[in-house]
Formats: structure tokens, C-alpha cells, sequence
């Protein structure tokens, strides 16, 4: 698939985009079999839409939910009303992580390379400061700062609270995931769906991704028409139309919500930024997470307002 189709898919009328995702879902149940695949299910908008288009065809289907102790309180007392639900736990809580490998700050890729100049050897640190023959790979000047930070940082969250714990469901149970993922949200994850698709059979980790054309005003739509419910720290789903009768929806409350503490992209967020929301809507884990976990001191040396 090249960018153009993507594009095109993109803009699908949602009815449509409906329709091509439960078909690319029954192409990986019917490989698979309903034992031998899951629903990665985090309790956010995205996932629940696709909780509720997959078991709108096959209503047994497990879903998979990682207890983090990382998401809002609201979130886990949302999947909980759910049946057959899987719930895992990582081995390390995000205290005993960010003490042994350092803070999620700016993003996966330039935490990660902040990382390896710090711990890696003299080939590895001249790549990520300088990059390849063609100056890719490597830690943007802005951000050489970091370096010298009085603190750890890395990109080892994710791959020990998240990965870890599922990798060993999948290789325990031999089942392999339903993901709602979508090509907009990164260009990683867009690489990735030109490249595999929907379904990437072939890949060494085999992985559905039926929701990767979608667009995030096409799930708010979906939640709005089919008044689905959702975890209540989103808030409702309104509509709002121009002169022109054209629709857009937005969310009342958290337009995400994934890991409370995660500091990837804030300095790219709105006023009030997201830690900032926290201290008004959860005072309990703005505390403990600005001085218990020392995100304060974070969010000074990178100069963002909490």
C-alpha cells in the first residue's frame, strides 16, 4: 500500500470504514480461530470501539487489559464492568522503572537515544549524537540537554510495564492480538500499516490492526452515533457543526488517556497541559506523582508548567 490508498481509505465515510474493518477482522479470526486471538483492550476510547465492533461479531472473544497502576482510577473501574477480561500485571511498578532505568520525557525514540549516548559504547554514543552517513538516527540538537540532565531517562517504560507482561500471555497462550492502533497517530505507526495493512500475517509478531485507516473523529463519531458508553474521565462525546452542516466531535472531558505520569509529548501540549488538568481533576496522584515520583524536578529542568 502506498500513501495515496492510505489517504483514500482515510477519508471513507464512516459507514464504509465500518463495514472494510469487521471484514479484516473475520479474515484473522477465520486464520486464527476465536481461541487463538485477543482484543488488546486498555479502556480507552479507541479500544472500546473496537471491543465493541469485534464482539458485535464474535462476543466470546477475550480481551487482554494491563494493569499498569499507571491509568486513571476511572479507566480500571471501566473495564472491570466488562466479562472476559483478562487482566495482567507487569513485574516492576513505574516507580521501581523510572528508579532503575530513568523518565518517559519527549518521546520513545529521543528518550531512547538519550539512553544509549548515556550507557552505550563510543560507536553507539557517536551515532546518536551525530547519526548515519546520511544524518538520520540521531538525538536532535534541542534536545542535547538531556544529556547532561541530573536525572535518568529512557524508553524502558513501555517495552517492562506493557510489552513484557504481554509477550508472555502470547507465548503462554500462543494467542496473538486485535489491536486499536491507527496510522495517524505516529509515523511509525503509519510505516507500519503501509508496509503489513491491516493484518500483518507475515510479521514476526503477528498483529491486527482493523481501525488502522481510521481517523480519531471517526471513533468520536462511532462513540456519538451509537451511543456507546465509554470510561467517564472522557467525559460525553458532543457534536458540533459549522455553517457548512459539517460535523466534528470532540470529548467534554480528557481528549486521552493512557498513562497518567507518561511525560512523552507535554512539551508539545495545549494550556492547561496535562499534568496541569491532573492537579485539577485527581489531586491524589498529582501529588504523588509531582513529589512522590519527583516529576516536578522533571518538568522544571525541561521547562514545562505543572
Amino acid at each position: 500500500m502506498n500513501l495515496n490508498e492510505l489517504r483514500i481509505l482515510q477519508n471513507y465515510p464512516l459507514e464504509m470504514k465500518i463495514e472494510r474493518t469487521k471484514q479484516r477482522i473475520r479474515e484473522w479470526v477465520d486464520y486464527y480461530g476465536e481461541n487463538g486471538t485477543y482484543i488488546s483492550f486498555s479502556g480507552g476510547k479507541d479500544s472500546t470501539v473496537l471491543l465493541d465492533i469485534v464482539r458485535s461479531i464474535y462476543p466470546n472473544i477475550e480481551a487482554v487489559f494491563i494493569n499498569t497502576g499507571l491509568e486513571y482510577p476511572e479507566i480500571y473501574k471501566f473495564v472491570k464492568t466488562f466479562k472476559n477480561v483478562t487482566i495482567l500485571k507487569p513485574e516492576m511498578n513505574f516507580k521501581q522503572v523510572i528508579n532503575t532505568y530513568g523518565y518517559p520525557v519527549i518521546s520513545k525514540e529521543n528518550s531512547q537515544y538519550i539512553y544509549e549516548i548515556r550507557h552505550s559504547t563510543k560507536k553507539m554514543r557517536q551515532r546518536r549524537l551525530y547519526g548515519d552517513s546520511k544524518g538520520r538516527f540521531k538525538l536532535p540538537n534541542k534536545y542535547h540537554y538531556l544529556i547532561d540532565a541530573p536525572f535518568e531517562i529512557s524508553n524502558k517504560c513501555c517495552e517492562v510495564m506493557k510489552k513484557r507482561p504481554v509477550k508472555k500471555f502470547e507465548k503462554e497462550t500462543g494467542k496473538v492480538p486485535i489491536i486499536g492502533t491507527m496510522a495517524e497517530e505516529s509515523s511509525l505507526r503509519q510505516q507500519s500499516y503501509l508496509q503489513h495493512g491491516c493484518n500483518a500475517f507475515e510479521s514476526k509478531r503477528p498483529v491486527s490492526t482493523p481501525l488502522g485507516f481510521w481517523k480519531q473523529q471517526d471513533v468520536l463519531e462511532y462513540i456519538y452515533k451509537n451511543d456507546l458508553k465509554i470510561a467517564s474521565v472522557y467525559g460525553e462525546v458532543i457534536e458540533d457543526k459549522n455553517l457548512l452542516d459539517e460535523c466534528t466531535y470532540s470529548t467534554t472531558g480528557c481528549e486521552r488517556t493512557g498513562c497518567i505520569y507518561c511525560l512523552y509529548g507535554i512539551q508539545c501540549d495545549t494550556t492547561p497541559n496535562r499534568i496541569q488538568r491532573l492537579k485539577k481533576t485527581h489531586k491524589k496522584q498529582y501529588d504523588y506523582c509531582i513529589n512522590k515520583l519527583k516529576l516536578g524536578e522533571v518538568l522544571d529542568y525541561i521547562g514545562v508548567k505543572y
